[in-house]
């Protein structure tokens, strides 16, 4: 019986973690159903909000559907709907109502990298900013890290940090 624990503990000790979810899947695996998540955002300005999200998630056939209602921390409500459409095994095309045009989302292993123009004021004086968003997997499925950088034109302004959790 030793043998076979000890046997046993050494193998477990070799062989490499195993990901919760499989690459070309971990946008709906993980996304699915209700997932909730505590953020900040911070510009160079100063402005600093807070806030925490519940996000709903849907997969039929080749689109994955996220609706983020927010909380900011000062009582604000706000709800934006992400539509993910696969495109190839580790690729989609995103939209949300805020976007201006699409995103080409990318899947390398655990992290989902993806670039977007908002309009933050849609009226006359427009107020243009580009996110890159970093979402990063944990290996046991549970939590994401969600970085993103805000520019404007040429300028970094403002960093947003999301952490999501199953």
């Amino acid at each position: 019986m030793k043998r076979i624990l000890f046997s046993l503990t050494v193998l477990s000790l070799l062989s490499p973690a195993l990901p919760a979810f499989a690459a070309d899947t971990v946008m709906e695996t993980f996304f699915r159903g209700k997932t909730t998540a505590v953020g900040s955002f911070s510009a160079v300005n100063g402005v600093n909000r807070k806030f925490d999200v519940v996000l709903t998630g849907r997969s039929r056939g080749n689109t994955l559907t996220l609706r983020e209602d927010f909380v900011y921390a000062n009582g604000e409500r706000d709800r934006k709907t992400w539509r993910f459409v696969r495109t190839g095994p580790t690729t989609y095309n995103g939209t949300r109502e805020d976007v201006i045009g699409e995103t080409t989302v990318r899947v390398d292993g655990n992290t989902v990298r993806f670039n977007y123009l908002v309009d933050l004021d849609p009226g006359p004086g427009r107020n243009m900013v580009h996110f890159f968003d970093k979402l990063v997997f944990s290996e046991d499925g549970k939590t994401v890290a969600n970085t993103a950088l805000v520019w404007k034109t040429i300028f970094p302004v403002a960093r947003v940090r999301v952490d999501f959790k199953r």
